[in-house]
């Protein structure tokens, strides 16, 4: 009797330490487990007493040295300095004292706040405090290595040496500070490592991840799956359709691509290999769809918090309004390349016994309570503190209103402590790529390297936006979703505005390809991550997850070249238009790179039905729209003619 094939190809939690950087922590923490937990506990608990309307934060640098020197602290008990120290048992002497440096060398600004912000700015700063300082910069990076990973590290370290160096340097030199200000100017000011991305953080952010928490513990996640699988289960690849569905639903409230394939995949990926599509497939609709939970607002991947900042024509609940036809243009390309393979394999959808029942569904829709809570109070211009904290609040009541949902106090305890740890990589991550920001405010490089972009492309935007791409792409392949943000926004989106593009459309265009670097083949994470659990070749799913996300490589392009999509100068007249022919030249896009339309193309169909596709997304200009629109439908009608024949002539052709 054949065996049967296992449901997933590696353990989950396996799967996220080795493809995940922020996942790699210990897993038995011994007796240091109870100091862990009273840090993490001690930390949410803080952001959410700060969050309360009689409270407000603290001044940037207190709140930003509770924030960060907390999670320092927690980096180091909970993240081996090797992957193979994962599953050994308590924590080293030398990670104690590391955590307790990391955190004593940030706290220190506690003690000392009112010399650094007063006497010292006038009289200089001690020799104590460059020690310090120099101390909590180096093990920042450090902590940052383990938590996030080498290459955002790689970069601010490039970048310190810039800062001190740079002079030496033709064109771009504008460094050369020495170490005692440089590290002043890192440590102690609000352009750096406590400068915006880190304000946010220990402000919007935090409360947002532990919100997500909280809608994990209710059972959120999984209804969304159900409620997936109850709309789109039943027809052609329902089960593919159904994990682009389900992970869009799940991006309005993560922000990880390899966290949410490996969550969303664990269920998702054997459904799809059981409804007979290929394992490099099923991993690649999971990467590409779970990698798109990240331009999905409301969270959008926490970027959205940031850019509020950075983009000041515009405010938060903006930024998540112009993000939803871009995202579900995006995630539309992925469920017709799903349909399109689909009708390739002959694969139907599921029998209805094997779906949830409308009244099942229905019996749990307060469950979505929390989340329209929050979009709606975003939207209705509270801020995001107020409504992160409205949506705690109604996810842990909600919770009482059954019993399998309903939170013990054991429960509530874990659910803090979770918190805390979710939000580790992030704080990290937006402390270091402070450093990166702060070099290039202090030395001008930003102007620079804009420059040196706008001479390279010379006076052609397709070139500008081409070698923006490249460098988004390049930047993301080792970076997480808010530091990518950070850094391609003070590097690469000036050179975009310089030349003339909209701030909004600027900034969305270098988010979209930061984001899209983990899916884009050689190092394509999240497509790995898929593989691991579908037991399929790493590279073939890298590959089919990029034809699948095509859409992603082509809507920054629309961004700019018709601002209109990201609600730029839009009208219902004008916005209706764009985004008809921008579906249909997405499916177009889509037929040819799953080889299939309406029914298997000749080698010069798909070419065809590129060209045609890329016609119509091309914005306004009517003549080459048509043109593109006739082609596809003369393709369709040749095609529909020679599937008839061929099924005329042997039934089970087709």
């Amino acid at each position: 009797m054949k065996e049967k094939e296992p449901a997933t190809g590696g353990n989950p939690d396996e799967l996220l330490a080795k493809y995940d950087k922020e996942s790699a922590y210990r897993q038995n923490l011994g007796k240091w487990g109870w100091v862990v937990a009273f840090l993490a506990i001690s930390l949410t608990v803080f952001h959410l007493w700060r969050a309360l309307p009689t409270n407000g934060p603290l001044v940037f640098l207190l709140q930003g040295a509770v924030h960060l020197g907390t999670a320092l602290g927690l980096i180091f008990l909970l993240y081996p300095a090797r992957k193979t120290g994962i599953k050994k048992k308590g924590v080293p002497w030398y990670d104690v004292v590391l955590a307790f440096m990391s955190m004593g060398s940030i706290y220190y600004i506690l003690f000392r706040y009112e010399w650094i912000t007063g006497p010292a700015r006038i009289l200089g700063f001690e020799t104590i405090d460059i020690v310090v300082a120099t101390i909590g910069i180096i093990l920042l990076l450090e902590a940052t290595r383990r938590a996030v990973g080498i290459p955002i590290v790689v970069i601010a370290g490039l970048a310190i040496l810039y800062g001190l160096y740079g002079t030496n340097i033709p064109y771009f030199g504008h460094g050369g500070f020495d170490w005692s200000g440089l590290a002043r100017r890192l440590f102690y000011s609000s352009d750096a490592i406590f400068g915006t991305p880190i304000q946010i953080s220990s402000t919007y952010i935090y409360l947002f991840l532990f919100f997500g928490v909280m809608l994990t513990k209710t059972g959120v996640g999984q209804y969304f799956n159900d409620l997936a699988f109850g709309a789109t289960g039943r027809y052609t690849g329902g089960t593919a359709k159904a994990a682009v569905v389900a992970s869009a639903m799940q991006g309005t409230v993560t922000g990880s691509s390899v966290a949410n394939t490996v969550a969303s995949g664990s269920f998702t990926i054997p459904m799809m290999k059981r409804a007979r599509f290929k394992p490099e497939f099923a991993a690649a609709t999971e990467a590409s769809a779970s990698t798109g939970g990240q331009i999905m607002p409301p969270i959008m991947g926490a970027a959205a918090f940031i850019m509020a900042e950075y983009v000041s024509s515009v405010s938060y609940s903006d930024i998540i309004i112009i993000g939803i036809i871009p995202a579900l243009l995006y995630f539309a390309s992925v469920f017709i390349g799903t349909h399109f393979e689909a009708k390739k394999q002959g694969i139907t959808g599921l029998p209805k016994s094997q779906l949830p029942t409308m009244k099942g569904l229905l019996k749990r829709i307060d469950l979505l309570l929390p989340l329209v809570t929050i979009v709606y109070m975003l939207v209705s211009g509270f801020t995001p503190t107020t409504a992160a904290l409205t949506g705690i609040a109604t996810a842990f009541v909600i919770s009482f209103f059954r019993k399998d949902t309903r939170m013990t106090p054991r429960d509530m305890i874990n659910a803090l402590e979770q918190g805390a740890r979710v939000a580790l990589p992030v704080i990290a991550a937006c402390a270091s790529a402070g450093i990166i920001v702060g070099i290039v405010v202090f030395t001008g490089l930003g102007g620079k390297i804009a420059g040196g972009l706008l001479n390279l492309a010379g006076d052609n935007l397709f070139l500008l936006l081409f070698f923006t791409m490249i460098a988004c792409i390049l930047l993301g392949m080792g970076l997480p979703t808010t530091a990518n943000y950070v850094v391609t926004a003070s590097m690469a989106a000036p050179a975009l505005i310089a030349y003339g593009v909209p701030e909004v459309a600027a900034h969305f265009f270098v988010f979209y390809f930061g984001i899209i670097a983990d899916i884009t083949p050689p190092v394509c994470l999240a497509a790995y991550a898929g593989a691991g659990i579908a037991r399929a070749n790493p590279m073939k799913a890298g590959v089919t997850a990029f034809k699948l996300a095509i859409a992603g490589f082509i809507i920054p392009y629309v961004f700019v070249y018709n601002p209109v999509l990201v609600l730029q100068g839009a009208t219902a007249l004008t916005l209706i238009p764009v985004i008809i022919t921008a579906l249909i030249g997405m499916a177009a896009v889509s037929a040819a790179m799953m080889n299939y339309f309406v029914y298997k193309p000749y080698w010069f169909e798909r070419i065809l039905l590129l060209a045609g596709g890329i016609m119509l997304i091309i914005p306004e200009n009517l003549p080459v729209e048509l043109t593109g629109l006739a082609l596809l439908i003369a393709i369709g009608l040749f095609q529909r003619m020679r599937k008839k024949r061929d099924e005329k002539n042997d039934p089970q052709t087709a």
